[in-house]
């Protein structure tokens, strides 16, 4: 077995082939035989299935050598493995920081990549450039025998899922829980839990599941976020995530009977 992956990312899409309706990414071998140089530097993002695994930007005129293809990660989704699709998202967050933060921020000057540590310095006024990442929570909340689940205008037609929203500055993560919930539905909860979490790549999200029961107040969708919210049970679900996202992993535990423990 080839000891190595790479991710070639041509601006925000991966290089893949697809074998037997599931796609695979560039091993080493592949790789050398095609000559190709990243337009910047490559990346180890570290190891999995006892490879290492790089990530490289690509140029934006590079064509996919024979039987290849850029697809980008949303399309991805379900083609290949969970851990696989995560460092795929992992290669991509640190291609696009690379690419955008060629230059310093406060004082505009070249910055320099560090050999020891995922950041660029600038030279000039020393401020440390590292990849951003956004933190937002995802909750799951539960009256009774049934969930509330919500519906944004760029939905798929017909799916629900659970509300979600990014982290303001000073908030803890509890109080951003219960502002959230509070701004697009109107409602009031209590017993926040923590549930899990999952890296989500669009573009540099931290999702943070909690679950949480209801306090109080009367469902009011908040005017251009929310199409529609209701109260669903085990027998009445609407079209909701697909299995590889937190917020399908929330509602399965709930369809489970594991809906008021954390997981």
């Amino acid at each position: 077995m080839d000891p190595i992956w790479w991710f070639a990312v041509r601006g925000n899409e991966l290089l893949v082939r697809f074998e037997s309706d599931a796609a695979r990414l560039p091993e080493g071998g592949e790789w050398t035989e095609w000559g190709w140089e990243p337009q910047r530097s490559q990346h180890q993002l570290g190891e999995w299935a006892g490879r290492f695994c790089y990530a490289a930007e690509l140029a934006a005129d590079v064509e996919p050598p024979e039987g290849w293809k850029f697809i980008g990660l949303r399309a991805l989704w379900g083609l290949i493995d969970e851990p696989t699709w995560h460092f795929a998202g992992r290669a991509v967050q640190i291609v696009d920081w690379d690419r955008t933060h060629q230059f310093c921020g406060r004082c505009g000057s070249p910055t320099e990549r560090q050999e020891t540590e995922l950041a660029r310095r600038c030279p000039t006024c020393g401020m440390m450039h590292f990849p951003r990442l956004s933190p937002a929570v995802i909750v799951l909340v539960r009256r009774g025998d049934r969930i509330l689940l919500a519906r944004s205008p760029h939905f798929v037609p017909g799916m629900y899922s659970t509300l979600a929203g990014f982290v303001e500055p000073g908030e803890s993560l509890e109080q951003t829980v219960a502002r959230e919930i509070r701004e697009e539905v109107g409602v009031s909860v209590t017993n926040v839990r923590y549930f899990g979490s999952q890296p989500w790549p669009f573009p540099n999200s931290l999702m943070i599941g909690f679950t949480a029961d209801y306090a109080g107040g009367e469902l009011t969708p908040q005017p251009g976020e929310i199409e529609d919210a209701g109260w669903f049970g085990v027998d009445d679900l609407p079209l909701i995530p697909p299995r590889m996202s937190i917020a399908r992993k929330l509602i399965d535990s709930f369809l489970e009977g594991r809906g008021q423990d954390s997981a």
